[in-house]
């Protein structure tokens, strides 16, 4: 550090948004709003040599259709399409392991739908990497990896933020994009509301020796869901969700074991099975915000909002709030308003707030009623799948739900 001109920049920078957290919601927001002409500082606590790793660890996220477009509208879909997985059908069904699915299901298949398939499998690595090589080619994003936020403060004017490092960045809105134990969130002084499950995902990958078809699985077990979820080369992403006891059984395993308690659950339909990738482990709850805004913050995914990850939403509905987001400011800016003023935050909570209370109660319910062995609430979801699926009607709206269709859509996932 012995260029004064550098050591300037770097203890007393100025952008338009300051965003805290590098996974997959900031940077999408980073390019979206640099490509609208913002200047943008992204921090990013984990170093740039991890967010590169190319090797496949075995996580995978499914996009709705609605986040297909939004990527496609910042660029990053060209880079990943060769990657994805569409999901050209989707097959809920109840029963316990070693015992097969109950006859009575939901069958969602995507030719019911006009626009295409109801989303597509993409693995982590081949995100990340998309993403860091496009804020690498934009001039407006400055990325700061390996730097942790330890002090933020507004006025009237702006935000300022200090790093551990003790640079200082002055912009004038905070976004925390900085997950379910947010900073930025505490620091502004927002609370949240969640409860635990007394559930944990166990995640992996396997490969098997027929192919999926495209086909994702969900199958209810009395301790919680199974999701099958296809991934390119005859493969398939596991998120399983056992009690907490069971799931630390379940890591404490070595893979021959974990093979063997996995398959009676996930069955002998696509062949032989075996891991590919190592296995994680997480805490199920649910976890909002009390507020999505605070003065001259915003918060957006995990941040804002974690669901039960049974319906598969969560950077869904993190990517909404991006899209959202992005609009909510470029539209201030046009109006010739303070794109951090209270006013303008606020039209983003407006937004978003009901929507993700909607899916966290939705999740909620979802898996307390299908989360258990009682034979009269067993009755009555099957009978309630069986239902669905004979009503066209109704399957076609949990179809469009699927695919991120509904609702109040930003621009950038109209397509």
């Amino acid at each position: 550090m012995d260029n004064p001109v550098l050591t300037r920049i770097l203890h007393g920078m100025k952008t338009d948004l300051i965003i805290v957290g590098g996974g997959l919601n900031g940077p999408a927001l980073a390019l979206a709003t640099a490509q609208a002409g913002f200047t943008v500082t992204i921090v990013d606590s984990l170093p740039l040599d991890t967010r590169k790793r190319i090797d496949f660890d075995g996580r995978s996220y499914a996009l709705a259709l609605a986040s297909k477009r939004l990527l496609s509208g910042i660029g990053i879909w060209p880079q990943i399409a060769d990657n994805a997985q569409p999901m050209l059908e989707i097959k809920v069904t109840d029963g316990r392991a070693g015992e097969g699915p109950s006859p009575w299901m939901m069958h969602f298949d995507h030719a019911e739908i006009e626009e295409g398939p109801m989303g597509f499998m993409v693995e982590d690595r081949h995100l990340r990497r998309a993403f860091l090589d496009a804020m690498a080619k934009d001039d407006r994003i400055t990325h700061l990896s390996g730097e942790t936020v330890v002090a933020q403060s507004v006025d009237a004017g702006g935000v300022q933020v200090t790093l551990a490092s003790g640079t200082q960045i002055s912009g004038k809105v905070l976004i925390g994009s900085d997950g379910r134990k947010s900073g930025t969130a505490e620091r502004a002084g927002i609370k949240r509301t969640g409860w635990g499950y007394g559930q944990t995902a166990v995640v992996c990958a396997v490969k098997h020796e027929q192919p999926h078809g495209g086909i994702a699985h969900q199958f209810f077990m009395p301790a919680g869901p199974l999701a099958i979820l296809p991934l390119t080369k005859d493969r398939s992403s596991i998120v399983w969700s056992e009690s907490d006891a069971r799931a630390q059984a379940l890591m404490a395993m070595n893979d021959a074991e974990f093979l063997d308690a996995l398959r009676p659950a996930f069955g002998s339909f696509l062949g032989q099975i075996s891991l590919t990738g190592a296995r994680f482990s997480y805490p199920l709850g649910l976890t909002l915000a009390n507020s999505f805004i605070a003065e001259r913050t915003a918060l957006i995914g995990d941040a804002a909002h974690g669901v039960h990850p049974i319906a598969g939403q969560g950077l869904n509905a993190g990517l909404r709030d991006v899209a959202a987001l992005a609009e909510v400011l470029e539209s201030a800016r046009a109006r010739g308003e303070d794109i951090g003023g209270a006013q303008t935050l606020a039209r983003y909570q407006t937004w978003r707030r009901f929507d993700t209370a909607t899916l966290a109660l939705a999740t909620d319910t979802f898996n307390r009623l299908f989360s258990n062995d009682n034979p009269i609430l067993r009755a009555a979801r099957d009978i309630g799948m069986g239902l669905v699926n004979a009503a066209p009607g109704l399957r076609r709206s949990f179809i469009r739900e699927a695919a991120g269709l509904t609702g109040d859509l930003p621009r950038l996932m109209r397509g």
